[in-house]
């Protein structure tokens, strides 16, 4: 009788979410109201993240408050950790991104089956939101991008940010019909190629209040990305593909071509080559695509964290299982 009351006043999405919620670990209220908050008014929530909504900047001592109060220990994390290890949450630990190529975006929205990857620090260098948990992985959403259509003059088009699975798929098409669309996985993978082809960079993001894990595919640049502008201003949202560019100097032709794509402005043309920074790369790949003369490639660099690349982890996962 209590559930049918509830379902009259609660739409069956956020019934979902809620449900979905009681089963996630170390999910508390706190996580679900920031997470309900962040679904149902994500243009509200990024407007005053990015400081493009006029109570951004009337209130900005406040939002900083509250930011660094999210720098902070939480009782839950030290049973994960264990007693002696350093638990501090720092914001960028709870959203973050990780750089994905094309092909390892394409995997992601082709994903036919449930999948079920908890605990991937060595893959996500986060202390919260590691696992890629996927239910319903064909349930696609097309979202107006809350970061671009923040900007005075965002980067078009705008339809570009795929939210995958449930309970997350559903709850954005039921919250915000006329900025979502449904779509299916080869049109997602469409969406990624034309992203691509802009320059535009892949994100895997994952965030703790949507449940401490994967929700989406971001395809972003450098002037509209709240995420990369935070990361630019010293807060490390974004994780690094676990590749890094490098330079073959006898087809390089110094054309600048790379130095104009490169989203994270770690490309300089010096004594007619292109040199890039270890620090600032970010492996993205999209300079290499760009590249006529073939004089980038990406490189493997374990240093900077495991590729999330589906196929691999789910081979490992096979080859070690009992």
């Amino acid at each position: 009788m209590k559930r049918r009351l509830t379902a009259g006043l609660i739409s069956p999405s956020t019934i979902k979410f809620i449900d979905f919620a009681r089963k996630a670990r170390d999910y508390s209220v706190y996580d679900f109201i920031h997470g309900y908050v962040y679904a149902r008014w994500p243009y509200l929530y990024i407007e005053i993240g990015t400081g493009e909504h006029p109570i951004a900047n009337r209130y900005r001592p406040l939002f900083s408050k509250i930011l660094s109060g999210l720098d902070r220990i939480r009782p839950k994390d030290s049973k994960k950790y264990g007693d002696g290890v350093d638990t501090q949450v720092a914001f960028a630990d709870t959203y973050h991104g990780k750089v994905v190529s094309l092909e390892a975006a394409r995997q992601l929205v082709m994903i036919n089956e449930p999948i079920e990857l908890p605990n991937l620090e060595n893959v996500i260098p986060y202390k919260k939101a590691t696992d890629l948990i996927m239910q319903n992985p064909d349930h696609i959403v097309a979202l107006q991008c809350p970061c671009r259509t923040a900007r005075p003059n965002p980067c078009t088009p705008l339809d570009v940010c795929l939210i995958i699975g449930e309970p997350f798929a559903g709850f954005v098409i039921d919250h915000h019909p006329g900025r979502a669309r449904w779509i299916n996985p080869e049109e997602a993978a469409q969406i990624l190629r034309e992203e691509d082809e802009r320059g535009h960079v892949h994100h895997a993001f994952f965030k703790d209040a949507m449940l401490g894990r994967f929700y989406a595919i971001c395809n972003c640049c450098d002037c509209c990305c709240g995420a990369m502008q935070a990361h630019r201003n010293g807060v490390p949202m974004l994780a690094s593909s676990g590749y890094i560019c490098e330079t073959n100097e006898l087809l390089c032709i110094g054309c600048e071509t790379c130095v104009d794509y490169c989203q994270f402005g770690a490309i300089m043309i010096i004594d007619g080559f292109s040199n890039i920074s270890k620090d600032e790369c970010m492996g993205c790949g999209v300079c290499v695509d760009k590249c006529e003369s073939g004089a980038l490639s990406l490189v493997l660099d374990l240093e900077r964290g495991i590729p999330l690349d589906i196929k691999q982890l789910m081979n490992n996962i096979q080859q070690n299982a009992p």
